[in-house]
């Protein structure tokens, strides 16, 4: 589908973040941000707000490292961009890890332009950490590296609120995400309803809220995979008839109810020229 200028103007917005990561040059990269952006990396961690607090999260886990980027998917949704996508970490002691991930880049105009306001980035820690401890001696100096580098640049309450993303909803998560998918798959509105906070929210092509009824027939017979489990949310690569996106299934604060479904499909054709 041909894509308006806004939607060009908002992937362009986001493009600029791989070039200026695969460069090392912090400057590009931080200057991306408005001044009060937020980022949540990985998301369920305490969030990093303000250019100051980016600028230290960039020193510690992009600028030591070379960070390539395979780009499945670019989804547009509002002011929004999702991209769906591996990135391969290689550290400074030679150690590569190749992490599945979910990236959503929320937007704003302003008088230069438009910057991120919030990047949420969706991926599994404690996964992260078992890959590095297989790579052998490379991965765990890499971690043993890692440590003295978060307290020096955000302190040992930055490094604690790095851990908070192996808490979250973990599997069961992601198997009442699971549940919830397949009741929407086999057309049970019932099913689904039971799944949901009474409150909840389900919105397609994110910022268009539908009943559970309209989204019920719409994702009859939908597929999904990658389920990634990130904080109190699990997201999914999913496929909606002839569409293809990502879903973001976020859950109470406590218990299994699912609060809010938002899902981005798709905007854009995969193989954008700024894979890295």
């Amino acid at each position: 589908m041909p894509l308006d200028q806004t939607a060009r103007d908002l992937l362009a917005a986001v493009y600029a973040s791989p070039r200026a990561v695969a460069a090392h040059d912090k400057t590009a990269w931080v200057g991306l941000f408005t001044e009060n952006a937020a980022v949540h990396d990985p998301y369920g961690s305490r969030v990093h707000i303000g250019t100051d607090a980016i600028g230290r999260f960039y020193n510690v886990f992009i600028g030591p490292n070379d960070i390539a980027f395979d780009v499945a998917r670019d989804l547009v949704g509002g002011h929004s961009v999702v991209r769906d996508l591996r990135i391969a970490i290689t550290m400074s002691t030679g150690a590569t890890v190749t992490v599945p991930m979910h990236l959503r880049y929320d937007l704003i105009d302003t008088a230069d332009g438009w910057r991120i306001a919030r990047l949420a980035a969706h991926w599994e820690l404690a996964a992260m950490i078992v890959q590095l401890l297989r790579v052998g001696p490379s991965g765990v100096l890499a971690g043993t590296k890692l440590g003295p580098q978060l307290i020096g640049e955000l302190g040992l309450g930055g490094a604690m609120g790095m851990m908070r993303a192996l808490r979250g909803v973990g599997k069961g998560g992601k198997r009442v995400a699971g549940r919830f998918f397949s009741a929407a798959a086999a057309g049970d509105v019932s099913g689904v309803q039971a799944l949901l906070a009474g409150d909840a929210m389900v919105e397609l092509s994110a910022g268009a809220p539908v009943s559970v009824a309209e989204f019920v027939d719409r994702a009859r017979n939908m597929e999904w995979d990658k389920l990634i489990a990130a904080g109190r949310t699990v997201s999914a690569s999913v496929r909606i008839g002839a569409s293809r996106g990502v879903a973001f299934v976020e859950f109470a604060a406590k218990g299994p109810h699912i609060t809010r479904v938002t899902v981005f499909l798709d905007a854009a054709p995969s193989g954008t020229d700024d894979t890295l």
